[in-house]
């Protein structure tokens, strides 16, 4: 067990160092976030206009949703990773994986962990220069026992993020090109994880079959925890349900990965 650990610390370490290299790519995608978030104060500015609240929350209980957002994009959200294992099935490097005592989800994941610890903590840099001009309009004051229960609904939605894409990357093994569907999940994931609107202005029944899809767990969830969009009773069942979403996804690309070997290895024959 130790050992194992100690494998994927290393494939993290070495990730974080490839990572650190290409620091200014995630920095300068950072501070080009802080025109999208110029956006976001502009067109709710607008929309709240003459009405003090939307939906029961105020302007300012809104921003604070979508500046938290904009670091959880950074800290927990899927970057290329799909592209990038579809490039490594495409290119014949996951050959290597099949020779070695290497588990290729949680080499990816490593990796993964380790390029978000980096834009994480690079997204707070244009954060903080742009604090001073914000502050004003932002709610701040967090809850603890929120907190709390952020923490394992951030550490699912990394997972839930993550091994999406990893299951869009294996379908590589099947199709050539995987942009189109990528795309759509793009789009899916944009409308249905909160990132256009807070999930709950729709409309009470659709943002109730909303709860059951892995979409409004990827961002929405733990954004909506510590910004007190939602009660601690739909708090505790969406726990349980991303849990569910977890399990479930992580079994779907254990099926895609053994599908695809033999897909793989027949091709390769």
């Amino acid at each position: 067990m130790l050992s194992t650990l100690n494998k994927y610390r290393h494939v993290f370490l070495v990730g974080l160092q490839s990572n650190i290299v290409y620091r200014w790519n995630f920095a300068v995608r950072s501070f080009f976030s802080l025109f999208q978030l110029a956006v976001v104060f502009i067109l709710w500015g607008a929309a709240y206009r003459g009405a003090t609240t939307i939906g029961g929350f105020s302007l300012h209980d809104t921003l604070t949703y979508f500046v938290l957002l904009l670091v959880l994009q950074f800290l927990i959200g899927a970057f290329q990773e799909d592209y990038q294992i579809s490039e490594e099935i495409r290119n014949g490097l996951i050959n290597q994986f099949l020779l070695k005592p290497v588990n290729y989800y949680a080499y990816r994941f490593s990796i993964f962990v380790s390029a978000r610890l980096v834009s994480g903590a690079l997204v707070f840099i244009p954060l903080l220069c742009a604090l001073p001009f914000i502050h004003g309009d932002l709610t701040l004051t967090f809850e603890p026992w929120r907190i709390a229960l952020a923490l394992p609904a951030l550490i699912m939605s990394a997972l839930i993020q993550f091994t999406i894409a990893y299951c869009f990357g294996m379908l590589t093994f099947w199709f050539l090109d995987i942009q189109g569907f990528v795309i759509l999940s793009f789009a899916i994931e944009t409308l249905l994880g909160g990132q256009i609107f807070p999930l709950d202005l729709l409309p009470a029944k659709i943002f109730a079959a909303a709860q059951y899809l892995p979409f409004f767990y990827q961002m929405y969830f733990p954004a909506a925890i510590v910004t007190g969009r939602l009660g601690a009773e739909s708090i505790g069942r969406g726990l349980g349900i991303q849990l569910f979403w977890v399990l479930t996804l992580l079994a779907l690309a254990q099926l895609l990965w053994t599908r695809g070997l033999r897909r793989h290895t027949a091709v390769g024959g």
